[in-house]
C-alpha cells in the first residue's frame, strides 16, 4: 500500500485536473435559466455523475487497458501528455479543448439538462481526470489502496458539490480575475504532475534510463 502522503498527492492532483473553480463561469451560464430548485438538482446530478464516472474508471481501468493491449507505461506517457496540454491551457486561464470544444459548449446551452453532458463529462471528469484515476489505481496496486482512492473521489465530488452550490457567491467575491488566478495555480501544480507521469512512463519503457 502507498504512503498516505501519496494518496494526498493523488487527491490534490485530481482536484487540480477537475478544477471546480474554473468550471464556475460555464456552470453559471449553462444554468442561468434554471430556478433555484432546478439548479440544485443539476448540482446533485453533476456530483453523482462525476462520482460514477471516476469510480468506474478506478475499478475498470485496468480491464480496459488489457482489452486494448495497452501497457501501463505507454498509458502513463500518453496520459501525462494529455494532462500537460490541459495544464498549459490552465496556465493561460483557458478551458482546454481536450475537455470541451466551442461547438460542444454552444450545443450544450440548448439542451434541457446539462448536468451529465457536458458538466460532469467532459468538463469535470474529462480524459485527463479519467487517465489520472486509472494511473492512480495501478499505482495503488491493492484493493485497500483502491478503496482509499475511492474515498478520495467521494471527497472530491463533495468539494465539487460545495463549490457549485456556492458558485454565485464565489463568482461575486472572486470575480473573473480571482478565478483565473486559481486556475493558473492549479495549472502550475498540474504541470509538475504531468511531467512525473511522463518521466515515470519513459523509465518503465526504457529501464536503462532509470
Amino acid at each position: 500500500m502507498l504512503e498516505y502522503s501519496e494518496y494526498l498527492k493523488i487527491f490534490i492532483g485530481l482536484l487540480a485536473i477537475v478544477n471546480p473553480f474554473g468550471a464556475i463561469p460555464m456552470f453559471i451560464s449553462m444554468t442561468a435559466d434554471e430556478s433555484t430548485t432546478q439548479r440544485r438538482r443539476t448540482i446533485n446530478q453533476v456530483a453523482m455523475g462525476l462520482t460514477i464516472i471516476l469510480l468506474v474508471s478506478l475499478f475498470a481501468g485496468d480491464l480496459l487497458l488489457g482489452f486494448f493491449g495497452i501497457t501501463i507505461d505507454s498509458f502513463r506517457v500518453g496520459g501525462g501528455i494529455l494532462v500537460l496540454l490541459m495544464a498549459i491551457s490552465m496556465l493561460q486561464a483557458k478551458t482546454s479543448s481536450i475537455k470541451q470544444t466551442d461547438e460542444e459548449a454552444d450545443e450544450s446551452i440548448q439542451k434541457e439538462s446539462v448536468a451529465i453532458v457536458p458538466l460532469a463529462m467532459p468538463l469535470l471528469a474529462g480524459p485527463g481526470a479519467i487517465s489520472a484515476v486509472i494511473l492512480a489505481a495501478h499505482k495503488a496496486d491493492s484493493l485497500l489502496g483502491q478503496l482509499i482512492i475511492a474515498g478520495g473521489i467521494l471527497a472530491l465530488s463533495l468539494v465539487v458539490w460545495v463549490v457549485l452550490r456556492l458558485s454565485p457567491w464565489i463568482a461575486g467575491r472572486m470575480g473573473a480575475t480571482g478565478i483565473n488566478i486559481m486556475t493558473r495555480i492549479m495549472g502550475l501544480m498540474l504541470t509538475a504532475i504531468a511531467v512525473e507521469f511522463i518521466v515515470s512512463g519513459i523509465k518503465g519503457m526504457f529501464p536503462m534510463l532509470a
